[in-house]
């Protein structure tokens, strides 16, 4: 069990041993772990297609998705509702970081773009189905394997060259107290769904343990639990990053622990912009913290969990 958990956290924690010094190189990183993103989906999209009775299972996939995601929001927006509540963030002036994005839909336009990629596998995988057998599907899973491997190491190349110091994280108590609130509030809606999905308690942490980083987590449970369940922690946590983007213009003055909390790991990359936008300057250090803390807990926690 701990030897495959081992196998998979190696890639990620020699990655944060390497510090990278050029930014020419970082940006060659930043570039692989996107193509390496686009690459795996693609291959669980091939995957998908290899799955027996597929129109059932595709409808089964959408049910739990759906499951999934009402039952940790229920619970993140209840417990960010509380943070909030004691919690008090002093906005100040709402004065806005230049070049953050006035459009929702270009702000989404990434995400949904990660969509199309795995239903572009989807439909090259029903196109192969009756020709090499089972084959392809074979080599599409053992290929995402290694890709996999090569992502995770890069990932970690990322987290280690990210510029934000672990003594800046831990002093930056605000950003913190919002992490551990949406990581606790999301593992109990997990625990809670667990039953309801037919999943052990240990796959039901796993599924809610991708805290909206949904590229990665439907790569990681894919690989573990197969490509079924890969597809439902896949767009559980994008469904989270897609309300985010409605929910933040509309309650952050009020209550911004929870705007920026909800997004999740996202809150430091994808959901920033918008952030930023309707949140202001002192929102954004906030948000990089909790996301940081988030995208650093991740993929530990679920490789943890599968393996149990």
């Amino acid at each position: 069990m701990f030897t495959g958990l081992l196998i998979v956290l190696l890639p990620l924690v020699l990655g944060y041993l390497v510090p990278v010094h050029r930014a020419s190189i970082m940006a060659w990183i930043n570039r692989g772990v996107s193509a390496s993103i686009y690459l795996i989906l693609l291959l669980m999209g091939v995957s998908l297609a290899g799955l027996p009775d597929l129109g059932t299972q595709l409808s089964r996939m959408g049910g739990q998705a759906l499951l999934l995601f009402v039952v940790i929001s229920a619970f993140n927006l209840a417990a960010l509702w509380w943070l909030s509540r004691r919690l008090r963030l002093d906005l100040g002036e709402k004065r806005v970081v230049d070049g953050a994005p006035t459009s929702k839909l270009a702000a989404m336009a990434g995400s949904l773009s990660l969509v199309g990629v795995v239903i572009a596998g989807l439909v090259i995988g029903l196109m192969l189905v009756g020709r090499w057998g089972t084959t392809p599907f074979e080599l599409a899973e053992h290929l995402a394997e290694w890709v996999l491997y090569v992502l995770l190491a890069l990932i970690g190349c990322q987290l280690r060259n990210s510029g934000m110091p672990l003594k800046q994280i831990l002093l930056n108590r605000h950003g913190l107290f919002i992490a551990v609130t949406l990581a606790a509030s999301s593992l109990a809606g997990g625990l809670a769904a667990a039953p309801m999905l037919g999943l052990d308690w240990n796959e039901g942490l796993a599924m809610a343990s991708g805290f909206g980083w949904y590229s990665l987590s439907g790569i990681l449970i894919g690989e573990h639990l197969g490509p079924a369940l890969g597809g439902v922690a896949f767009f559980n946590d994008l469904t989270r990053e897609l309300l985010a983007f409605v929910l933040i213009p509309l309650v952050m003055r009020r209550y911004a622990p929870l705007a920026i909390g909800y997004g999740g790991a996202t809150s430091m990359d994808f959901t920033l912009p918008v952030i930023q936008q309707h949140g202001g300057v002192r929102c954004v250090p906030i948000a990089v913290v909790s996301g940081f803390i988030l995208s650093l807990l991740s993929p530990p926690l679920i490789l943890f969990l599968v393996a149990l």
